[in-house]
């Protein structure tokens, strides 16, 4: 069994509202030396298999089908 986190950012340049909007929240909560905030997801996957190479073929094509929009975002894959 391999545990892997896939984490999906915003690529740069793209606009990200929701990273604003929790930038001005902090701001409005006291919380000063914000800067830029930039938001993202996590998966958190159980893959049953002990082949790790195989793993990281199917957690890059999960990530290009569904997990990533790769046109606006870049994804990333760390298995344990």
């Amino acid at each position: 069994m391999i545990k892997a986190r896939v984490t999906v950012t915003l690529k740069n340049g793209v606009l990200d509202p929701q990273g604003k909007a929790i930038e001005g929240a902090l701001g409005a909560l006291g919380f000063d030396g914000i800067g830029l905030v930039r938001q993202g997801k996590v998966f958190d996957l159980q893959l049953e298999t002990a082949d790790k190479a195989q793993a990281e073929a199917d957690l890059k094509a999960m990530c290009e089908k569904l997990l990533a929009n790769t046109v606006i975002e870049n994804y990333s894959i760390s298995l344990a």
